[in-house]
């Protein structure tokens, strides 16, 4: 996403003043991080799922493990996903 030449007009306006306030980052660059931060908050609950399915079952964990792991973090996500039950988590991983 490119950043507009005036900042006060985006709407993450308030949180990249913030953290431009709060930290060493320039303007652009905590457009950038603030960006990414929501986009990473706003993945579907599906992506989450199997991006993480994918990256601890490459680690060697067991799936009943993972998807006790990932269903405490969608619980700790800042919007709280559904509560998943292991059927439904194996219906996204495997279709």
């Amino acid at each position: 996403m490119r950043a507009p030449d005036d900042l006060r007009e985006h709407p993450l306006a308030p949180l990249v003043e913030h953290l431009s306030a709060t930290t060493d980052l320039s303007r652009p660059e905590a457009l950038r991080v603030a960006q990414d931060v929501v986009d990473f908050l706003a993945q579907p609950v599906e992506e989450v799922v199997r991006r993480r399915h994918a990256q601890l079952r490459s680690a060697g964990v067991r799936n009943a493990d993972i998807f006790a792991l990932v269903r405490d973090e969608l619980a700790q996500r800042l919007v709280a996903a559904p509560r998943l039950t292991d059927r439904q988590m194996r219906r996204i991983v495997h279709g």
